[in-house]
């Protein structure tokens, strides 16, 4: 009854927000794939185990993605596809995943003919779902075709505690359906426990984006992006990751302010969604200021606007320091941790609700929270005058990242025995050396 009640109640609200899903800039493409209909020509054939990946935005597959050698190497016939929410997700998938993986397309909307749809279309053996991404429909589905269901990179937010339980008191518990959870931390899977998830598939095996943040050697691509930003190799250079509405005329007011002392410092500006850059653009240039755009020019300008997806992480050995977007918002930040891995010092601020682990890790080892853009511009003012202690923190950086891994081959090495027919196990919860 309760399900039956879950499947009305989410066709009533897809019916009433499908106006604003099926036009949103996220989502407005693949409607046929989130309707569960997939071309046979993008679904691969054949292969054991059929895994299914699946993160709702560009952030969530760069999460899983340093599972997917981690699953060749394990099961080297795997069929492995990777399926996303948004279009910036599935941008990014196509250009830099698309090589490891058999098939990257659009999951569907988590209504019960959509989601059984495509259980036939993509027949997985394995349903592997990021973060917070519970679905009851597509678990449901899933269960219901035989495959197995494993939460990766498990966060259930404490503000959000009441909710789920309303939720799951109402329309039934989907974590029960759930094979395995793997969460990032003990908090985390102490929530998971409270929330009705049960004990023997609960495991604390850490966070797999920190295996994804390998240092690549340097390339011919870094003097290729170099030169389309126009960045002089002795210049410096004053990054803004992944940035928000209102973080941009932040980071411009601090970086005209700097340039009385630091009359060379550039400043590139990364935003978060790239459909914004023009406007980025426009903000510098209703300042007064040159600005140019990664794609478009002018090279050399004094502010230069990242307008591709797929750069950001080489971008960041470009810049001196980088300031890190979203922690200034609502949003709760954004990844610090990857431009720490490239050696740089990091700057972030109050709002990193939905990082923390990423904040324990480099908070004092390379990693500097700010309150807001005046202690930004007063601790930047004091270090780009001082190289060797710039320097000093993005070596302390990049070390603080290289000790922290190893999740990706717990998860995998916990879901081959599931797929294998490894007995369970009540404790202990925290996975060290599974397999």
């Amino acid at each position: 009854m309760r399900r039956a009640l879950y499947v009305l109640l989410s066709t009533l609200a897809f019916l009433v927000l499908s106006p604003v899903l099926l036009l949103a800039r996220k989502t407005r493409r693949g409607l046929l794939e989130r309707f569960g209909f997939y071309r046979s020509e993008a679904v691969p054939q054949g292969g054991w185990p059929r895994v299914w990946l699946h993160g709702a935005s560009a952030g969530d597959l760069q999460a899983l993605s340093p599972m997917i050698a981690r699953f060749r190497e394990r099961f080297p016939d795997a069929r492995i596809l990777l399926t996303t929410m948004t279009d910036t997700g599935r941008a990014m998938a196509e250009q830099r995943f698309s090589a490891q993986v058999d098939g990257v397309l659009y999951a569907p909307w988590d209504l019960p003919g959509a989601t059984r749809r495509a259980m036939r279309a993509l027949r997985p053996d394995l349903l592997v779902l990021e973060y917070a991404e519970i679905w009851p429909n597509l678990i449901h589905a899933a269960r219901a075709a035989g495959a197995r269901v494993v939460l990766t990179n498990g966060r259930f937010s404490p503000d959000r505690l009441r909710g789920y339980r309303t939720l799951f008191a109402v329309f039934g518990n989907p974590l029960s359906e759930l094979d395995l959870l793997l969460m990032r931390e003990d908090d985390e899977a102490e929530r998971a426990l409270s929330l009705g998830a049960p004990l023997d598939r609960v495991w604390v095996t850490g966070n797999t984006k920190f295996d994804g943040l390998a240092v690549p050697g340097p390339s011919p691509e870094d003097e290729a992006l170099r030169t389309a930003l126009g960045l002089p190799q002795d210049a410096l250079v004053l990054m803004g990751g992944s940035t928000h509405e209102g973080e941009e005329e932040i980071l411009l007011s601090v970086w005209q302010r700097l340039r009385d002392a630091h009359p060379g410092l550039r400043l590139v500006l990364a935003p978060r969604y790239v459909d914004r850059a023009a406007r980025v653009q426009s903000l510098a240039q209703a300042r007064g200021v040159e600005a140019g755009r990664r794609t478009g020019g002018p090279a050399g300008a004094p502010v230069m606007v990242l307008d591709t997806i797929g750069e950001l992480a080489r971008a960041y050995r470009l810049a001196t320091v980088v300031f890190v977007g979203g922690s200034f918002t609502h949003r709760g930040g954004q990844n610090i941790l990857e431009p720490a891995a490239q050696g740089r010092p990091v700057f972030f601020g109050p709002r990193m609700d939905n990082f923390r682990d990423s904040v324990q890790v480099l908070l004092g080892r390379g990693g500097i929270q700010v309150a807001d853009a005046e202690q930004l511009y007063r601790v930047l003012s004091e270090l780009l005058g001082r190289p060797d202690v710039l320097a000093n923190l993005g070596s302390l950086a990049a070390q603080s990242v290289r000790q922290v891994s190893g999740a990706s081959q717990r998860n995998v090495d916990l879901v081959a025995r599931l797929l294998l027919g490894a007995g369970a196990r009540t404790v202990p919860r925290r996975a060290g050396s599974a397999g």
